[in-house]
Parts: structure tokens; C-alpha cells; sequence
């Protein structure tokens, strides 16, 4: 049986930023950008790594993101959990002394993910496109220490958003994080929608779009 460390998994990129979303927002964090991903969400600002990539060991992965020395990881892509070898590398890097997160579109299940990585969930609104591959038995695997995101494109998708905040509960399972597409959503619109609706969630613009714009690896 092959050794967890020689498993290979397809990889995007790895650098080094600081973490432009979710209450780990502004912490120095070492990005691990698996390649492919089987939704194609209208807004998607990461297509190229869709496909292409580099074959690697996951130790390989685990030897390169610790010469960066730092203690935060976000595993994301793509959709990371489309690669059967995600799971074990999630666990490699919790085992390493990592704290981990896990950025995922929401379409896959997550009830297996190592109970230390932090898993942050991407509902689809209808805007994407992909409102139809959102997995809400996802919702029941929620704790309180995961996050929801929800990317918005218009007021219609906020609506969406505030319908499915009452029906599921949402805020009540863990933080709700609200995000405006980039160029087609005003944000200050967005903030005054939260604020009127006196809606539970955390408000948040991508911070490394902030600093860096669109470049890749930032």
C-alpha cells in the first residue's frame, strides 16, 4: 500500500499572502491551490486553475509549505475536495502543526474533513450560475468554528441570501460571511443592505484584491 506522503495530487500554485477573506483575514498564510474544479461559477476569478497544474508527492507539498514558517494553511482552489487525495493531505498538514483551513465551493461533502480544519463554505447564490450544485446536507456538518460565504452579483442574490439565512438557520450554525462580486456589485450597497436588514452576518471586501488587484499568487 502506498505511503500517505508518496500520494500525488495535482497542484495549482503554492505561495505565501495574507489571507484576504474569512475571519482570518489580514494573517499570514501559506495558499496550497489544488488544480480542477467541476463548477464554472459566472464570477470565477481563479479559471486557470481549472486545469493544467503540476503532479506532486504530498509530501512533497507538506516539505514546501513548511519552508515558508509560517503556521497558517488554506488548501483551496478550484474545488480542492474534487481530488480524492485532498482528504489526506488536510490531515498531513494539521499533523505538521498547521492551523488549516479548507476553502471549498460547497457542491462536495464535507463531512469527512478532518475535524481540526476550519471549512469554509461556498454557497452558490443564483448569480454564479451554479445555485443548483449546492450540497445543503452540508449545513447539518456545520460547526460553529466553520464559516458560510456567499458571493453576491446583485440584489437578487442578496435576497437569496436573507431567504436562505431563515430557512436554514444559518447564522445560528456558524459565522455568515457576505461578499460583493468584484465590478458588478457596489459594495457600499451591499453594506447598506446588511445594515437595514439588521442581517447577522460579517460584511467582507477581498483584501489581497485590495492590495494587489487580480494578480495570480497574491
Amino acid at each position: 500500500m502506498r505511503a500517505p506522503s508518496a500520494l500525488r495530487l495535482r497542484l495549482a500554485e503554492i505561495f505565501l499572502s495574507v489571507q484576504g477573506e474569512s475571519s482570518r483575514v489580514g494573517l499570514p498564510t501559506v495558499f496550497v491551490r489544488l488544480t480542477g474544479c467541476p463548477l464554472r461559477c459566472s464570477w470565477c476569478d481563479t479559471a486557470y486553475a481549472f486545469h493544467g497544474g503540476t503532479t506532486v508527492t504530498l509530501g512533497e507539498i507538506i516539505e514546501r509549505v513548511a519552508e515558508y514558517d509560517v503556521r497558517h494553511v488554506c488548501v483551496t482552489g478550484g474545488e480542492p475536495l474534487a481530488q480524492a487525495g485532498c482528504q489526506p493531505l488536510l490531515t498531513a498538514l494539521c499533523d505538521a502543526g498547521h492551523s488549516v483551513s479548507l476553502e471549498t465551493s460547497g457542491a462536495l461533502d464535507i463531512s469527512e474533513v478532518d475535524p481540526r480544519v476550519i471549512r469554509i463554505v461556498d454557497l452558490k447564490a443564483p448569480g454564479s450560475g451554479e445555485v443548483d450544485k449546492n450540497l445543503w446536507s452540508n449545513v447539518d456538518h456545520l460547526r460553529p468554528e466553520d464559516e458560510l460565504k456567499i458571493v453576491l452579483a446583485d440584489e437578487a442574490d442578496y435576497a437569496w441570501a436573507r431567504q436562505r439565512l431563515d430557512d436554514h438557520g444559518l447564522a445560528k450554525r456558524c459565522s455568515v460571511l457576505l461578499s460583493p462580486v468584484q465590478g458588478r456589485l457596489d459594495p457600499a450597497a451591499l453594506a447598506e443592505w446588511i445594515l437595514r436588514d439588521r442581517l447577522p452576518v460579517r460584511f467582507q471586501l477581498q483584501l489581497h484584491k485590495v492590495l494587489w488587484g487580480n494578480a495570480p499568487g497574491r
